[in-house]
């Protein structure tokens, strides 16, 4: 009969394998000729001298059928709330995964985390609290970095929009219709507008409009820059006008944007990084020494004092980083 131990040992296995086969996917472009060979293979299309195999073998399909109903029910998003899909994020991050592929990163974070503070606090009854923390703790980290990808990614773009903003104006004023100058953009430009504009014109090669293509980027970035854009061609394509100068007057607008937001920025990094500090501070070093000499900070959660002195010490860390966020908070 198999011991404790060895159960764990298979558990941990089996989570350290997830974690690193979805990170390997990760890696993997989408648009690599394995997974473009496997799309075609799914709709019973075979190219000359390809070994596609079905989608149904391999063990990257087995894991996906086994993980897919699960992500599919953690992942769902509220559209009511405003809250994405996980496969939303994923495309908003620009990351190459399945739902199910990323399930299994967080699953395997969870595992590796478990196996980490089992390690250091062992695995009885009496460390079961320090095992569901650590298992939250790594089964959040995936979704925290993915949304880390997307605040980056829509920074960049909103960075670059001015100057594409004006190599549209200037394709639209060398005699190109706004597809072509689109086109122009996917190809001269670098990503992440350069994707974004690349999907929207495979979207009207299919029979798409440009202004549903525009409104498909302002959903998947949700940049509000690129919001005004599609709304000023949407106006233009019902009341008419001088498409080249209104995007040069959005471009002027945005630029200005991004220079006075790049001055904000500088003028408020000391107080934003005493926030960051002030609120990540105490909570790190609490976990390191709790981690390090448990016996020292044990006495914390054993007293009713104990209780009582970490919640108003987190009650004040709340307050303290809420009133610096509003005061370093200025709209533009």
């Amino acid at each position: 009969m198999p011991t404790i131990p060895l159960i764990f040992a298979l558990v941990a296995f089996a989570g350290i394998f997830l974690l690193f086969f979805g990170i390997s996917r990760m890696r993997r472009s989408a648009g690599g000729a394995e997974d473009f060979q496997a799309r075609l293979a799914a709709y019973g299309v075979t190219t000359a001298g390809s070994t596609t195999l079905p989608p149904s073998s391999g063990i990257r399909e087995s894991l996906n059928r086994m993980f897919q109903p699960a992500a599919d029910r953690m992942g769902r998003g509220d559209a009511k709330k405003g809250k994405p899909s996980v496969a939303e994020q994923l495309l908003r991050a620009d990351l190459k995964l399945r739902t199910s592929e990323f399930f299994m990163i967080q699953i395997g974070t969870a595992v590796l985390f478990v196996l980490i503070a089992g390690v250091r606090f062992g695995f009885g009854l009496g460390s079961i609290i320090q095992l569901f923390l650590a298992a939250a703790i790594g089964y959040l980290i995936p979704g925290r970095y993915v949304k880390y990808r997307i605040g980056r990614r829509l920074r960049a773009f909103n960075n670059q929009l001015g100057d594409t903003l004006t190599l549209l104006s200037n394709a639209i004023k060398a005699g190109y219709s706004f597809a072509q100058a689109i086109d122009t953009v996917a190809k001269n430009a670098v990503p992440p507008i350069a994707d974004e504009f690349g999907r929207a014109v495979r979207e009207m090669n299919l029979g798409g409009s440009p202004d549903e293509a525009l409104q498909n980027i302002t959903k998947r970035v949700e940049s509000a820059d690129f919001d005004l854009v599609a709304t000023a061609y949407s106006i233009h394509r019902t009341v008419g006008g001088n498409l080249a100068e209104i995007l040069d007057n959005i471009a002027y607008t945005i630029r200005e944007r991004v220079r006075i937001k790049g001055e904000i920025a500088t003028l408020t990094a000391q107080a934003r990084a005493s926030g960051t500090l002030i609120t990540f501070l105490p909570i790190v070093l609490a976990v390191f020494m709790y981690f390090v000499t448990p016996t020292y900070f044990r006495p914390m959660f054993q007293n009713f004092i104990g209780w009582i002195l970490i919640a108003i010490g987190a009650f004040m860390i709340f307050i303290g980083n809420l009133i610096i966020r509003r005061v370093v908070a200025i709209e533009v």
